[in-house]
């Protein structure tokens, strides 16, 4: 069974940095898009950052663009987000994301069929 499992978050104050992890299991993510998505209390769902290695793109949703780096790791079977200069606005549940994506779709929560549980960053001013 495909499972992805996230870690990383935690309770930072404006500006800090923290790193997220997403472990997959069952899944190649060299063979998949991958991505990660967060909520926000009372809030939809949103793109936050998406990788597909075998088409070589990479996606950012404009609010992190510059602050946010994904990558991945292949011999660990892991993908990354590094977060800088956080905001108190980019607290959130943070989601890991995996599907057979295409380049087009790489934004869409709808493209991804397997996710992980979540973990939380907190922000605080």
């Amino acid at each position: 069974q495909v499972k992805l499992v996230e870690s990383g978050g935690g309770l930072v104050q404006a500006g800090a940095s923290l790193r997220l992890s997403c472990a997959a299991s069952e899944r190649t993510i060299s063979r998949y898009g991958m991505a990660w998505f967060r909520q926000a209390p009372g809030k939809e769902r949103e793109f936050v950052a998406a990788i597909k290695s075998s088409a070589g793109s990479i996606r950012y949703a404009d609010s992190v663009k510059g602050r946010f780096t994904i990558s991945g790791d292949n011999d660990k079977n892991t993908v990354y987000l590094q977060m800088n200069s956080l905001k108190p606005e980019d607290t959130a549940l943070y989601y890991c994301a995996s599907g057979r994506v295409i380049v087009s779709s790489m934004t869409s929560k709808s493209a991804y069929d397997v996710w992980g549980k979540g973990t939380l960053v907190t922000v605080s001013s």
